[in-house]
């Protein structure tokens, strides 16, 4: 059963609305939209359309911010639904989620645009005053590139973060498997500055690709590896950093896969048997303005709950 407003009080509950929105005119875009979203169907002041009123009101608000529109297909309905109910009880957090993801994923799509057609609409429009202007862009581009490429920098020390917790990991569970007999256990970190950027590309675009994404390996690339064999199993864990869209856009994000191989005996160096897997659900995703002080828990939350699959999947082997 859902309560709304008594028809009564549904003029003042809309002016206390429309008050309420314009003092959040500073606060986070989707926070609000999900705000206002669930408030206007909580009031529900007309007999019909209150959902496609609301969705409206979220696009207001986020086209206002300079963010895009969201579309809430069918098979988000389930989830959507759940949401409002969990706002009717007090917590807001799985709407909001719901419309972050949505808009993230309405970027990034956008960002992968074709290429060929935005660089031959600059160079039409450039024409005209290449003679003159031609220093002046080339030395604000490279500007502007190193600004977007600073998202490496950040790349970097959640590699360092990651090394360090799979390191930490994989011994607790060298110590806990023990009695399997000898264990082999390696963490490394890779990427461009290591010579093996290259590394992991396949994974990494089929990876991209079942989210709708492109994996830009023109720029730097780079990733954690972190194994162990026991007996006859081993798991190959890897996190992975890599730049998003079909050009340099300061956008990175982080995706991990897990290989599962089976050996037909304990010395054997051949594999008889593989199994990859993606183990995170969605990508964890950063940009060159990305402070990573105020990352580190949520990145470290994330890649607990990757390597928490990968274990689960390699503990079922032996």
């Amino acid at each position: 059963m859902h309560e709304y407003c008594p028809p009564l009080h549904v003029d003042s509950e809309m002016a206390n609305l429309l008050e309420w929105l314009s003092t959040y005119s500073e606060d986070d875009p989707v926070i609000v939209a999900a705000w206002v979203h669930h408030r206007f169907t909580q009031i529900h002041p007309y007999q019909d359309g209150n959902g496609r009123v609301a969705r409206a009101l979220t696009t207001m608000v986020l086209l206002r911010s300079d963010l895009l529109p969201l579309v809430i297909d069918r098979d988000l309905r389930v989830e959507y639904i759940d949401a409002l109910e969990s706002s009717d009880l007090g917590e807001l957090a799985p709407l909001a989620n719901v419309f972050a993801r949505l808009e993230r994923n309405a970027i990034l799509q956008a960002l992968s645009v074709d290429a060929d057609a935005e660089i031959a609409r600059q160079r039409s429009l450039t024409a005209a005053v290449i003679s003159s202007l031609a220093d002046k862009f080339a030395r604000r581009k490279e500007q502007k590139i190193a600004e977007l490429r600073q998202v490496n920098d950040v790349a970097r020390e959640l590699r360092v973060q990651a090394r360090q917790s799979l390191q930490q990991s994989f011994n607790e569970m060298e110590m806990t498997i023990a009695d399997v007999g000898h264990i082999e256990t390696f963490v490394h970190e890779g990427g461009a500055d290591h010579g093996n950027g290259h590394w992991y590309k396949f994974e990494v675009v089929s990876s991209a690709k079942e989210t709708g994404k492109f994996a830009n390996f023109s720029e730097d690339h780079y990733f954690v590896k972190a194994s162990i064999r026991a007996a006859r199993e081993r798991l190959v864990f890897v996190a992975s950093f890599h730049h998003v869209g079909r050009e340099l856009t300061g956008i990175m994000e982080a995706t991990a896969f897990s290989r599962l191989e089976s050996y037909e005996g304990s010395d054997d160096r051949e594999s008889v048997d593989e199994k990859f897997f993606l183990c995170s659900m969605e990508p964890f995703v950063f940009t060159h303005q990305t402070n990573v002080a105020e990352i580190r828990d949520a990145f470290g939350r994330w890649l607990d709950q990757a390597l928490a699959v990968a274990i689960k999947e390699y503990g079922d082997r032996l």
